[in-house]
């Protein structure tokens, strides 16, 4: 679809790769129903940030569905008046976007093999190449009730510290990044490490690599020549829902 002339160039393309980020989201089945939610920072506009409108599935999240709102929870733009927003999304992201300015996307799940984890008091365990990616390299975050309150923002935002990745307990699972590319980098692999993690539960004898070979693999998932390969990672995400765009960026 042709870019609606009173949206500016530079946030219906950031409300594209929002689109797309969601649908691809419900691509990994990391969904739950109408609940959960992904941000991203407005380009150029520091204060606003996009959310989905409550109620549309992420495998059916297009462009003109998500709304911009301030770090309050003001809709800002005309065009988006009348759409609903989620109030427990609004306040998790916004604590983050408020607080960090190089945070621009935020994503939270609630997948069954996430808060799993979550509810295990050790929480997430040393057992794959995955989950040595955060090997003490993620927050946690004790369950307050459903995030109504934005009382919990100053504690989410001080749990979080400068990790990129949280672990919200009996919650679900958070994900930051600098650019979608990185969020979705993060929240595929914390995914993946909590799968792994569920299966080899079922087994009582489990191994555990050395401590200096956990610290050594996530100095490799954090050097520089990581970047390129967040980057191609998102370009071959993108191409599985490429029948898609039309669909999404409208």
């Amino acid at each position: 679809m042709k870019r609606p002339k009173h949206i500016h160039k530079s946030e219906w393309e950031a409300r594209c790769q929002l689109a797309a980020l969601y649908r691809l989201i419900a691509y990994y089945r990391m969904t739950d129903l109408i609940d959960t939610h992904i941000s991203l920072r407005v380009p150029d506009e520091p204060n606003h940030f996009l959310i989905n409108r409550y109620g549309v599935t992420f495998d059916q999240m297009t462009a003109s569905d998500l709304v911009k709102i301030d770090h309050e929870g003001n809709i800002v733009a005309d065009y988006d008046q009348g759409k609903m927003v989620n109030v427990a999304g609004f306040v998790i992201h916004s604590a983050l976007h408020h607080a960090k300015e190089d945070i621009h996307c935020v994503i939270h799940t609630h997948t069954a093999d996430g808060i799993a984890v979550s509810a295990q008091e050790k929480g997430l365990l040393p057992l794959s190449q995955h989950a040595l990616k955060f090997y003490n390299n993620i927050a946690y975050h004790e369950y307050e009730g459903i995030a109504f309150s934005t009382e919990e923002r100053a504690r989410l935002v001080n749990d979080l510290g400068d990790f990129r990745c949280m672990i919200l307990r009996n919650h679900g699972l958070l994900a930051t990044g600098n650019s979608i590319a990185r969020a979705f980098h993060e929240i595929y692999f914390l995914e993946r490490a909590c799968q792994v993690q569920i299966k080899a539960m079922s087994s009582s004898n489990l191994h555990y690599p050395s401590q200096e070979i956990c610290e050594y693999t996530v100095k490799q998932f954090e050097s520089d020549a990581a970047e390129p390969i967040i980057q191609t990672a998102w370009n071959a995400a993108l191409s599985l829902i490429q029948n898609q765009q039309k669909d999404y960026c409208r």
